[in-house]
């Protein structure tokens, strides 16, 4: 081991809640594992802290309880439990063995075998372990694989994504995010030939594991080599992977990200796909209500080659909102020849980061005043009005606003008891 993983290890195990933990469970093996240790080992940032124990789950908890410490059963029928230490939230799973699984679901019993536990796991990277004196176990070759930045199906490919479908999506989220090399080939072709059994996999899965790809580096190129390979399917809409790409570049301009919006890039094509991604991704209220919101201004722009001119950003500021506006410009950003760091488009979304959306100086009441009746000719003039008053360029003038009002109620008199008022002179 180098100086630097020695480093990296001895400052994930320092941690006090962690170091509490295992005075905690002494005499038990206990290591943590997983992608705590894949990302202390490659120096990226260690958020959840896992461990596994060759301990029943009722050893655990008694163990945990007698130092004091607050448990609560997660997952206790598969093994899992959670300890609170202050903030700090630790699963710790029981050493176990699949016995029975349908690719969706598995039938566990408990171990105590270290090496059958990491042999179960997904990939090479994901199966390191450490104790608590710094020791990294090994079984499986992660190490060499995590040097060369590879992502690995451990074992069989096919049987370790006939275990759980989602693994297939796993393959290309950890590919993107930890890998620096070409696909994994062995693994590709098993994820291309199982593909159908993505079909067995709840729509929330689908969803939220599709997000987490499109929120990590190189999400674009293996969303493009998805695509190619017909493993989008489940979207019910065509991808539009070089609009993902592009759109990760107008990202990597502004040094931002946003899985969400990826998704639009990706398959958003009118303001009906934002149903059937919501549909089919099983999404909040909320992330269907962005999509709507965007998809409306996308379609204003629709085939700008330049960014929209000032009084167009207003009127869309005004129709959906600073959040939608700015969406609905990256996404046309992607669609146009603009490069992504264009000056004129940069300067547009700085427009509607700082404009203040414009108010309507006007009411259905003001309609109402004039004699229009309730129902759809008041809806249909409150319309016109508002697309009067856009075109007209915001005005705020009292007597400007009265006029345009007046213009809108005497549009269609059929439908309003409202005379224009005699002049005095």
């Amino acid at each position: 081991m180098t100086a630097e993983t020695q480093s990296a290890i001895r400052a994930l195990l320092d941690r006090p809640a962690l170091k509490r933990l295992f005075a905690a469970l002494e005499g038990e093996e206990l290591r943590v594992v997983g992608g705590a240790v894949r990302n202390a080992l490659l120096g990226a940032p260690v958020a959840d802290v896992d461990l596994a124990v060759a301990a029943t789950p009722d050893v655990v908890v008694a163990k945990a309880e007698r130092a004091g410490l607050r448990v609560a059963p997660t997952g206790i029928e598969h093994g899992t439990i959670t300890v609170i230490l202050d903030s700090a939230h630790f699963e710790i799973t029981s050493l176990r063995e699949d016995v029975e699984t349908d690719g969706r679901r598995a039938k566990v019993r408990f171990g105590r075998d270290f090496a059958a536990d990491a042999r179960r796991r997904d990939f090479t990277i994901n199966a390191l372990s450490v104790d608590s004196h710094g020791r990294i176990y090994d079984y499986v070759g992660g190490l060499d694989d995590l040097a060369r930045r590879h992502v690995r199906f451990i074992g069989d490919p096919r049987q370790r994504i006939a275990e759980d479908f989602l693994r297939i999506l796993r393959f290309f989220r950890f590919s993107a995010c930890y890998g620096e090399e070409p696909l994994d080939a062995e693994g590709f072709a098993a994820c291309v030939a199982l593909r159908d059994g993505m079909e067995h996999l709840s729509r929330e899965r689908l969803g939220g594991e599709l997000l987490k790809i499109l929120s990590v580096p190189r999400s674009a190129a293996v969303i493009e080599t998805m695509s190619q390979a017909g493993l989008l399917a489940f979207l019910h809409v065509a991808p539009w992977p070089a609009r993902c790409r592009r759109l990760a570049g107008n990202f990597a301009a502004r040094g931002v990200a946003d899985a969400l919006l990826s998704l639009a890039a990706l398959a958003l094509h009118s303001p009906s796909d934002a149903d059937r991604l919501a549909e089919a991704l099983r999404l909040s209220r909320a992330q269907k209500r962005r999509l709507t919101a965007m998809a409306e201004v996308a379609a204003a722009w629709h085939g700008a080659s330049q960014a929209p001119a000032p009084a167009q950003l207003r009127e869309q500021l005004f129709l959906h909102g600073v959040q939608a506006a700015r969406d609905g410009l990256l996404l046309i950003q992607a669609e146009s020849p603009a490069a992504p760091d264009d000056r004129a488009f940069l300067s547009a979304d700085v427009f509607l980061r700082d404009t203040p959306a414009p108010k309507a100086p006007f009411a259905a009441a003001d309609l109402l005043s004039r004699g229009v009746r309730q129902g759809a000719g008041l809806g249909a003039a409150l319309k016109r009005l508002q697309a009067t008053w856009i075109r007209a360029g915001f005005p705020q003038d009292p007597k400007r606003i009265a006029a345009l009002i007046d213009a809108a109620c005497a549009s269609q008199p059929h439908e309003s008891n409202w005379t224009r008022p005699r002049r005095l002179d």
